[in-house]
């Protein structure tokens, strides 16, 4: 018998599946056009989950909706920052924000409420940034704004100027949120960081992928370490493959299927990517939290442990508290499985990558995941490999023998 009410999900990437660039995939807006009913309603419970963070969840689906044809609501775009909206404690605090775009705006709709910028610091501080000698201030003076004293760094994305956004963040780390003092190296560990996105490459027009926010984390983190002789720790990690995304994209599919009154649960998420290390990697990634959660029949404790995270999971460290709604939130999922389904629109190129069966040459795979993840062969073999997204969709319907009214 066919089904005539969803119970699974969509979780779609953007670039590289829907996108190169600017430049619209043409598979994209047939396979959306299968996903929507005659009056622009979507059939099942879509979200864009996406690595960048240099803009609002509204224009980004602007953008998605006149891409591909069909009306997209800012509900069911999922940016690589949308998880920082669980760390309340954050909010009021002043945050230095690193990566382009309006990152102010950004950081105002979060909910934090006393955002700094890196040229925000740099005007109140302009004997920091001299690496460019060209930028150097002719008269040496200092903002009459006073900026109260930085409680934490948020890594938006990548941002234009590297050099100076390096500088002005290591100094902030290194002065405990006063950047004007001196180097003060006993100061351990330093103020939380939060980082959003940590795609080392991203595919655009260009033939080959392009750096991405992770290159500039990697560069961060072992400036940090020349200098101090210790390593960088994150507070958070979110964006793919971050278990925190998954969590959280999970929770907008949940809450679409309730606004449109499905009352049959959402049992199956297809995470649809093109990067082997963040897409795959991370649906592999829930999916295995998926088993073990539901293994241990919703023990609550074992899931606040796994929602709290740590190093291992690369989710939040051990020490950081979120909400307590959201908490319940990221935990009530009734998934039982997250599957991953690779296109070859994107980074992964079939005709220079295959995924891999055997243990040997398995190990042999670079990780391009971040540092705190622990590479693991088996999370980077896809459960299907597709053409592109709209074979995608076709072999979804068929394996989950679903028919649209």
């Amino acid at each position: 018998m066919l089904n005539v009410l969803p119970s699974f999900g969509f979780l779609v990437d953007i670039d590289g599946v829907l996108v190169r660039g600017k430049t619209p995939i043409p598979a994209a807006r047939t396979a959306f056009q299968k996903l929507v009913n005659s009056q622009g309603q979507f059939l099942v419970p879509v979200v864009f989950v996406t690595n960048a963070g240099d803009c609002l969840r509204q224009k980004k689906a602007d953008q998605l909706s006149h891409i591909l044809g069909v009306p997209v609501s800012q509900d069911q775009v999922m940016m690589s920052h949308s998880p920082l909206r669980i760390f309340k404690r954050y909010h009021p605090k002043c945050v230095l924000v690193s990566g382009q775009g309006p990152l102010l705006d950004i950081a105002q709709d979060l909910g934090f409420s006393q955002p700094v910028t890196i040229e925000m610091l740099r005007e109140r501080y302009p004997l920091l940034d001299v690496v460019d000698h060209d930028r150097a201030p002719d008269v040496l003076f200092s903002s009459a704004v006073e900026l109260p004293k930085i409680e934490a760094v948020v890594l938006f994305g990548e941002p234009v100027r590297w050099e100076t956004n390096l500088q002005l963040i290591i100094d902030v780390l290194l002065t405990s949120g006063y950047p004007g003092n001196p180097y003060h190296h006993e100061n351990y560990p330093h103020i939380p960081v939060l980082a959003c996105n940590m795609d080392l490459m991203w595919v655009a027009e260009a033939q080959s992928p392009r750096f991405g926010h992770g290159t500039f984390m990697v560069c961060l983190e072992n400036i940090y370490k020349k200098i101090t002789g210790k390593d960088l720790k994150y507070e958070a990690l979110m964006g793919k493959p971050s278990e925190l995304t998954y969590q959280y994209a999970d929770y907008l599919i949940r809450a679409q299927a309730a606004e449109r009154q499905w009352k049959q649960p959402i049992r199956t998420l297809y995470a649809v990517g093109d990067n082997l290390m963040t897409d795959v990697y991370g649906a592999n990634l829930y999916n295995r939290y998926l088993e073990e959660k539901n293994s241990r029949k919703g023990s609550k404790t074992w899931i606040q442990a796994k929602v709290a995270g740590g190093r291992g999971s690369a989710a939040l460290s051990q020490g950081d508290e979120i909400d307590n709604s959201w908490e319940n939130e990221l935990a009530s999922s009734a998934a039982t499985h997250c599957r991953s389904v690779l296109v070859c629109t994107g980074v992964y190129n079939p005709l220079t990558e295959v995924p891999l069966d055997t243990t040997e040459s398995r190990t042999e795979m670079v990780f391009h995941g971040h540092r705190d993840f622990r590479f693991d062969p088996g999370l980077v073999e896809p459960d299907h490999v597709v053409p592109d997204v709209n074979a995608a969709v076709d072999l979804i319907f068929q394996l989950e023998n679903f028919t649209p009214n």
